[in-house]
């Protein structure tokens, strides 16, 4: 047996066919595809495989770590104006999908007003950076996430112009996502730069439209929907949210923002509708909490799993 051939035998129950090999002399260089794994399993990959490789005749081993970029599923969520919850919608999104057994992680794409680590419970946290590429934010709830809240100081306005956001969108984007199958991206309201520069430069697999049911705020919805449409970026559905009130004393449903108004427009426009969120104190309350309630199993929950469900299916449709 060549040493080669010796060293790939000694290293295949170790590498599950992740090291391509190569000897010269008393040299071994072994190429190592780490994609999709996290950073620290990828040190102890190459630990293992380090001690492995010590056999005789062999007295330097030189381990080159290479990842391929994976097609991952970008998700917009999107509204034509703000105060609709998006940014509410998208992390309960990103936890609804995560419990359906996607690997998920979330950006705060809203450069101007990131309201994500709030949300997620992880305010104050800054992320680190490994080979130049950010390294997501655990979150307690088993979405990574980045967001623009973590790279400046809490409380300090983000006063740029395209090209700086442009660099900062694709930080965020391009960071080392690891195992993550798809990123719901949480856009800033209207049309403006941040969602032409994802449109050009990031391509959306699909994208998710927020309103509430008053006829103001659908018309800026419409305006979303048109974007996304001329860009030829399929709209996966539209979500009403604020829908209908109920009183916590009494129960009675009432309905301060209309009532229906995202459904009809979703049939006038031929979009999907993904369905409703009441306006419930619970949600809001949670949501300042840093606990989303997508986490837990409570009648406010049962919304945003309904709509994760179907997103889920949405993905899986169209290429997993």
């Amino acid at each position: 047996m060549t040493e080669k051939a010796e060293l790939e035998a000694v290293l295949a129950p170790v590498a599950a066919g992740r090291a391509t090999v190569r000897v010269e002399g008393a040299r071994a260089s072994i190429i190592l595809d780490v994609t999709g794994l996290p950073e620290a399993a990828q040190d102890a990959l190459e630990a293992d495989i380090r001690a492995a490789a010590t056999l005789p005749g062999i007295d330097e081993v030189r381990i080159a770590r290479t990842a391929q970029r994976m097609n991952r599923k970008l998700i917009a969520v999107a509204s034509g104006k703000g105060g609709v919850g998006k940014s509410t919608v998208s992390a309960n999104l990103a936890i609804g999908l995560a419990r359906l057994g996607r690997r998920v992680g979330l950006v705060d794409a809203d450069i101007y007003g990131p309201s994500q680590p709030k949300i997620m419970g992880i305010e104050g946290k800054k992320p680190e950076a490994h080979d130049k590429k950010l390294v997501p934010l655990a979150t307690p709830w088993g979405v990574p996430m980045l967001s623009m809240g973590g790279l400046v100081a809490e409380g300090q306005a983000i006063a740029w112009r395209g090209p700086m956001i442009a660099g900062a969108l694709t930080q965020l984007v391009d960071a080392n996502w690891g195992a993550a199958e798809a990123l719901v991206l949480d856009l800033p309201p209207g049309t403006g730069d941040v969602q032409l520069t994802m449109i050009q430069k990031h391509r959306p697999a699909g994208a998710v439209i927020v309103s509430t049911p008053q006829d103001l705020a659908l018309i800026d919805a419409t305006r979303a929907i048109d974007l996304f449409t001329k860009a030829g970026i399929p709209v996966i559905g539209l979500i009403e949210n604020m829908a209908g009130y109920a009183c916590p004393h009494c129960g009675e449903v009432s309905d301060p923002f209309g009532q229906g108004g995202a459904e009809a427009a979703a049939a006038t426009l031929g979009v999907p509708f993904l369905g409703r969120i009441p306006l419930d104190i619970a949600i809001r309350t949670a949501s300042d909490a840093g606990i989303p309630p997508a986490a837990g199993n409570g009648p406010e929950a049962a919304a945003f799993t309904a709509i994760a469900s179907q997103v889920h299916g949405w993905i899986n449709a169209n290429g997993g």
